[in-house]
């Protein structure tokens, strides 16, 4: 399918994006391995997100839509909704989690500047967000709240949701740095053994990887390459979640998703990385990881944050929390192949910069950052609220 002239024309402010050998890490590290990493980060908003922000505006307002509604995690998907909304004469609304709103107030002032409504999630606007609050008035909120917010402000007010992660479409636009980063590293005559993605709904990693499965599937692969998803063990789904159906938000707004999930009912501990604060993973992601296509890891956000300190001693580049802990399975994997004596191919999407994200290095650096584990009783206790999803079989 032919992507159209308007959203084209509106990548070109910022795609292709650079591949770049992260020469200093390797020498830092002492590794043989060749570390390459595809930066996200110079986007107008600073990470991947418009990547599939700017079709959905697109479409949307050539439908004839006004508004749309969303929720944002860390602030990457509501600044880049808001940015692509400015761009095709759309007002938009974003619920943001609460944790990122205290946390990241110049996300929020970005998301104003490109002309968006920005409101701390849960809120009293909603019935969802007024029966959360009635429960725990300091909640820290969840996507899943977020969510649940932003399809009811949509509901009740007539304009159309906007989803930045997880389903299908979603994934789909995000391959444009899959696809990218396949030329690029034909044009470095090099080609991944490992291919590394944070994770947290899922399209930041699918992005990179699913075209590089592709080519393993059409027969063009030069080699096995290994796909290796990392998400924080305070929202550890894939490694400690469940694989079945279950409601994309907190409200049981969404259709059932089969997907691996820690239950709708979850609301992750308020780490920096706002966008791996997610109860589940991508359908299409969770397919692969049942199917042994895609390795899964998870690490806290003190692990993360500081591989992201070493990657910065050696780049430069300050990485979002987020992407950070791409960088941790990314330095395991070359240090893997100091002590094997084995020369390997590293490739990593670096989804977005962390300059927005400076009260999560100061917390580190200060010493005051918790690593947060979710414990596995309040893991079982989600996974009891979605008993009884499961269509039966005969309805599918």
């Amino acid at each position: 399918m032919k992507i159209p002239d308007e959203v084209r024309e509106a990548y070109r402010l910022w795609r292709p994006t650079p591949v770049i050998r992260a020469r200093r890490l390797e020498k830092l590290l002492k590794t043989p391995a060749r570390i390459y990493y595809k930066y996200e980060g110079v986007s107008p908003t600073g990470s991947h997100k418009p990547n599939t922000a700017i079709p959905q505006a697109y479409y949307n307002a050539r439908e004839g839509v006004e508004k749309l509604t969303t929720e944002t995690g860390a602030g990457q998907w509501g600044s880049s909704l808001a940015f692509a909304g400015m761009l095709f004469g759309l007002d938009v609304t974003v619920y943001m989690v609460r944790a990122s709103y205290d946390s990241k107030p110049y996300r929020r002032v970005m998301m104003n500047l490109y002309g968006a409504e920005v409101h701390p999630s849960p809120s009293s606007r909603t019935e969802v967000g007024r029966r959360i609050l009635a429960a725990d008035p300091s909640s820290p909120g969840s996507l899943g709240i977020a969510i649940s917010e932003a399809i009811e402000d949509c509901v009740k007010n007539g304009c159309k949701y906007s989803l930045g992660s997880v389903l299908n479409h979603v994934l789909l636009h995000q391959t444009v740095t899959g696809q990218e980063a396949l030329e690029q590293m034909r044009m470095a005559e090099d080609y991944p053994d490992v291919v590394v993605g944070c994770v947290g709904g899922g399209s930041n990693f699918a992005g990179i990887a699913n075209p590089f499965y592709g080519e393993r599937v059409a027969g063009r692969a030069p080699k096995e390459t290994r796909l290796v998803a990392v998400e924080s063990t305070a929202a550890p789904s894939f490694t400690a979640g469940d694989y079945t159906y279950d409601y994309g938000d907190t409200g049981k707004m969404t259709p059932l998703l089969k997907m691996y999930t820690l239950g709708h009912c979850f609301i992750p501990d308020p780490i920096h990385a706002g966008g791996l604060r997610y109860h589940g993973k991508a359908p299409i992601a969770s397919l692969m990881v049942r199917e042994g296509l895609v390795e899964a890891r998870s690490c806290n956000q003190v692990e993360a944050m500081a591989a992201a300190r070493t990657f910065i001693e050696a780049e430069g580049l300050v990485p979002a929390p987020e992407s950070a802990h791409a960088i941790k399975a990314v330095i395991d994997e070359a240090n893997a192949c100091k002590q094997a004596e084995k020369e390997r191919t590293i490739l990593f999407l670096l989804s977005g910069h962390g300059y927005f994200d400076m009260k999560a290095y100061e917390e580190y650096l200060s010493g005051k950052m918790e690593p947060y584990a979710m414990p596995m009783v309040k893991i079982a206790e989600n996974l009891a609220s979605i008993k009884g999803l499961m269509p039966d079989s005969g309805s599918l």
